[in-house]
């Protein structure tokens, strides 16, 4: 099977990184039959196949609600992942920190929401260099301090940026907290002539992992008739608001059920961690197919009841629970982290395990586990087809 892209395209976008030897001796394996099973590790892996299925399906279902998609790439961090995305219809992507904007938008990824307030001059400076970039960038507000700093910001290089008012719809952490001080950021977003106000947002991150299509539809319900609350008393206000983002992986069929974004906002469907499988179960949201693994391999199997892999805390997340060994082959062995670097691996009954041994492990939760790798290992089947930078890896500024 040849490789997605040449080799010289993918040294080139890996940069630095393809000198190391660890990845050029996984990039001298590409195309090769059985190259998925000796890349370096620990690893990486996306499944294209699956991950591409995903992209799909959920694209399809926003088009069968009448709802643009902006993606959010805070999951995958990826330029290559995000292109995919945008090449199917998707009206942009979502960066939680400008640095994660910074990183993709070289790249062509866009235009971005950037979906979490932020304070301060130097940051203001940021997110109007950014707009003066791509005019179709966008920055979400919660504060009439926040709407002055980018205005101020924007006055300096001579730009205008769209913002985006952020909703308190229950999680707590950001948004306004009021129809009252709702208005009072539209109103000194209106009065400034460098800012322009394109909509609202209203994120439930407390929905998303909730057990139960009906106890999310539930929750979903009743925070959406915040953000439509705020959205209706805007516009009796005279502000045009076009734009009603937000909702998540696990809350789309009850977030199209309730008719009040116009756009929304899921990630993790690309990959389908494990959080999201257990807590989605058969439900329609979580019809989709892991496409995520952490490749390990087996160092030391001298202990009678469990071997040592070289994957540890630096390879997972490690705030969802434990990964899991992934395939028939595994079936019933439990996987414990065992120090920084490694992961102890409870043997299989009736299998001898070796050194070298591979097993790929799913992840507890997929956005901090890609944040703890350079670059991305895509396979076709037993095939690794190319290898891919997470640009926006550490972006958390």
């Amino acid at each position: 099977m040849k490789p997605d892209r040449s080799l010289e395209a993918i040294r080139a976008d890996l940069g630095p990184l393809a000198d190391r030897p660890g990845l050029a001796a996984s990039l001298a394996q590409l195309g090769q039959p059985g190259s998925r099973h000796r890349i370096t590790t620990p690893a990486a892996v996306i499944d294209l196949d699956a991950l591409d299925r995903n992209l799909a399906r959920q694209a399809e279902r926003a088009r069968a609600a009448g709802l643009a998609i902006r993606p959010h790439a805070k999951s995958h961090k990826t330029s290559a992942i995000a292109l995919r995305q945008l090449a199917l219809g998707a009206s942009g992507i979502c960066c939680a920190k400008l640095a994660e904007a910074e990183a993709l938008m070289v790249r062509g990824a866009g235009p971005v929401l950037i979906t979490s307030p932020i304070a301060g001059p130097d940051k203001a400076a940021r997110a109007a260099s950014l707009a003066s970039r791509d005019p179709g960038f966008a920055m979400t507000v919660d504060h009439v301090d926040g709407v002055a700093e980018i205005g101020e910001a924007a006055r300096a290089i001579g730009t205008r940026v769209r913002l985006v008012i952020d909703v308190d719809v229950g999680l707590g952490r950001t948004g306004v907290s009021s129809l009252e001080q709702a208005i009072e950021v539209a109103d000194a977003i209106a009065a400034d002539d460098n800012l322009d106000l394109v909509g609202v947002q209203g994120y439930g991150g407390q929905w998303q992992h909730m057990a139960g299509a009906n106890a999310r539809a539930a929750a979903v319900g009743e925070g959406m008739k915040t953000l439509a609350a705020v959205a209706s008393a805007l516009r009796a206000q005279g502000h045009a608001i076009g734009l009603v983002t937000g909702g998540g992986t696990g809350s789309f069929s009850a977030d199209a059920n309730q008719q009040v974004l116009t756009e929304v906002q899921p990630g993790s469907y690309a990959f389908m961690d494990r959080q999201y499988r257990e807590a989605l179960a058969d439900d329609e949201d979580g019809a989709f197919e892991t496409s995520l693994f952490i490749q390990a391999q087996v160092i030391s199997a001298n202990a009678p009841a469990w071997v040592t892999v070289d994957a540890g805390l630096k390879a997972f997340a490690t705030d969802g629970g434990m990964p899991e060994p992934s395939g028939e082959a595994w079936t019933g062995a439990k996987f414990r982290f065992f120090g920084d670097e490694h992961g102890m691996l409870t043997r299989p009954e009736g299998r001898v395990l070796r050194r070298g041994d591979r097993v790929e492990l799913t992840a507890p939760h997929c956005d901090p586990t890609i944040d703890r790798h350079d670059v991305l290992h895509l396979v076709r089947g037993d095939v690794l087809v190319d290898i891919v930078p997470v640009e926006a890896r550490g972006a958390s500024q």
